[in-house]
């Protein structure tokens, strides 16, 4: 598991992360060169892709699911030089979630959330800002 810091480490072993680095420290993305097949960005931020893609073997790829604020930059050569590529997936239809679902159910994968009520939004939305949430929030419907 790819992390910014080494924070959230424990929770990552729990859910059965059998590594577990911190990105932040500069020679780490450098010792994984050529280390994984898939990369799947879950955040909604800005990473330095060229570091990033050199850590996928050939015929790896990136798949972007979080939407990072800014315009994403990297050199060509990062891709073509070892026939990477790069993807980006919003969300699946009613199908592939089914099937995701599915296939949760059938190996024991549950979400980690913070149920929070309706009255709580702007709180959640002020620590989302200041990332401060360790999980998703999920709105109680009962208390709308």
């Amino acid at each position: 598991m790819l992390s910014h810091t080494l924070s959230k480490q424990a929770d990552g072993e729990r859910f059965g992360a059998d590594h577990y680095v911190a990105t932040s420290d500069p020679t780490v993305l450098k010792d994984l060169r050529k280390s994984f097949d898939l990369i799947i960005s879950t955040v909604s931020a800005d990473l330095p892709l060229d570091r990033y893609l050199a850590t996928l073997r050939l015929d790896g790829a990136m798949v972007f699911v979080g939407l990072p604020p800014d315009a994403q930059t990297f050199r060509v050569g990062s891709l073509v030089g070892g026939r990477r590529s790069l993807a980006g997936s919003n969300i699946g239809g009613i199908r592939e979630t089914q099937e995701m679902l599915d296939f949760c159910a059938e190996h024991g994968i549950g979400a980690e959330i913070e149920m929070i009520g309706a009255d709580d939004v702007d709180t959640a939305y002020e620590r989302v800002v200041a990332s401060d949430v360790r999980y998703r929030f999920v709105i109680d419907t009962a208390t709308i």
